[in-house]
């Protein structure tokens, strides 16, 4: 019969393995077979099946236990070895693998483990992930609750306010010909459009100015539709329900809608931005026609109000001669801040980790990987507000906050995502412009690669 020697120990990387039994000959007993030997091979079969259920028990006893491990750990791990490709390998998988130039992609939170990416797909890391995230969320409600009104929301809606107060004597000083009262006029309207279009309409789409519904409705279809002009259920819609709802996820909210890869990068960095005014009413017009028809009407309607009431001050206030010179002003104040509302809307998401749609991360992990913050800049922060410059991490996470409410959470969200070893994005404008017309052809042209939070297996 075969002789069986004992388990052999092997050890691989410090975890103990049984990995099998090693047969040391297995001959027949006799040529001829008999009832005897029959019984005796139906004995040694028997004894092989014990062994092995011997096992494969003491591969559950012996071996020692592989407690789960965050991801904190692995980079604690990766960092002290000082291996960046380490650090990668251990923390986020991307695919297709590109080498990239921003630290704060290469790093991923502690507790994001699973197979899938997905922290909240209900296991540890979910769990984990949640009570950061409702930890978080009860520290920034005390400092809300203990905000007054003017703080909560008389602050921005106080710069609202100015904004359109401001505007006619902007057009007023159009009425000189003196070129520093033209040039004042040209940029309190330029100011003032961009308070009105970007701040007034991303405040109103997200119900911050005011806790009444109906109010909320009639400012955003003013600041949106009549300032704007671009339809306001849609404007939500991409903004609310996809960008924010699937930050950074491809496909669904990744800012790809900001990408024209046919264009060179100084083109694209400094002309296109010219062409946002006229186009923005175009798109509007492309979009109505998927619209129901009493929507596409009103809309239409609001649209058309707010471009001609426009024009009409520029024939009738500033006393403008011909149709031509009306709308070149009108043009030229639309356009005077187009630059840098391109700018901010590729450099605090693109460049920065997307994700899978069926491995996304959870919205804590999501917020703090794929959101960057600029620092403050007095008249960015004054005509699009502090929510899409310097608080772009906290709007993200708390999107019904106002500017300034964004504002006063900041220090307590950074603090916090430092104690909890959160990534916090931050850059300056220069530096993420340099990044982009370096790597134009990665950020802006290329798919971009998926980053998978898988931790340690």
């Amino acid at each position: 019969m075969g002789s069986y020697s004992g388990a052999s120990w092997k050890q691989e990387g410090g975890v103990g393995r049984v990995l099998a039994l090693s047969k040391s000959s297995a001959l027949p007993l006799c040529s001829q077979p008999t009832p005897v030997l029959h019984a005796a091979n139906r004995v040694t079969r028997n004894k092989m099946h014990a062994c092995s259920e011997l096992v494969s028990a003491l591969r559950g006893l012996l071996a020692p236990a592989r407690p789960p491990r965050l991801l904190g750990a692995g980079l604690a791990d990766a960092a002290g070895r000082g291996s960046l490709r380490a650090l990668q390998c251990s923390a986020l998988r991307v695919r297709p693998s590109r080498e990239r130039m921003e630290p704060a992609r290469n790093r991923a939170p502690p507790g994001a483990g699973g197979a899938h990416g997905d922290p909240g797909a209900g296991g540890a890391g979910g769990a984990a992930a949640r009570a950061l995230l409702a930890e978080l969320e009860r520290q920034v409600q005390g400092v809300v609750r203990a905000s007054s009104w003017w703080q909560r929301r008389g602050v921005d809606c106080a710069i609202l306010a100015l904004s359109l107060l401001a505007v006619p004597a902007g057009f007023l000083c159009l009425r000189f010909e003196n070129v520093l009262l033209f040039a004042t006029g040209i940029a309190i309207l330029g100011v003032c459009h961009s308070t009105l279009t970007v701040k007034g309409s991303h405040l109103a789409t997200h119900s911050a100015l005011t806790q009444s519904k109906r109010w909320s409705k009639l400012w955003m279809l003013f600041f949106v539709e009549v300032c704007t002009a671009f339809p306001a259920e849609d404007g939500k819609y991409n903004h609310v329900k996809m960008h924010h709802g699937y930050t950074n996820v491809v496909g669904l909210g990744d800012s790809s809608t900001w990408k024209l890869p046919s264009l060179n990068r100084y083109v694209y960095m400094f002309l296109a931005p010219l062409s946002i005014p006229i186009l923005t009413p175009l798109v509007a017009l492309g979009r109505l026609r998927t619209v129901e028809l009493r929507l596409a009407l009103r809309s239409l309607g609001l649209i058309s109000l707010g471009l001609y009431s426009q024009y009409w001050l520029f024939l009738n206030v500033s006393g403008f001669r011909s149709p031509s010179s009306a709308l070149a002003c009108m043009l030229l104040t639309r356009s005077l801040l187009v630059h840098p509302y391109l700018h901010v809307n590729i450099f605090q998401h693109l460049g920065l980790p997307m994700f899978a749609p069926d491995k996304k991360p959870s919205r804590i992990y999501m917020m703090s990987l794929g959101v960057l913050n600029l620092p403050r800049l007095p008249v960015l922060d004054w005509a699009f507000g502090h929510s899409l410059i310097s608080c772009h991490v906290e709007h993200h996470l708390f999107p019904e906050l106002s500017d300034n409410m964004c504002l006063k959470v900041k220090p307590l969200v950074s603090q916090f995502f430092r104690e909890k070893q959160l990534p916090y994005n931050e850059d300056s404008y220069l530096a993420r412009l340099r990044l982009f017309l370096s790597h134009y052809e990665e950020f802006m042209v290329h798919a971009p690669p998926i980053t998978e939070l898988v931790g340690l297996q």
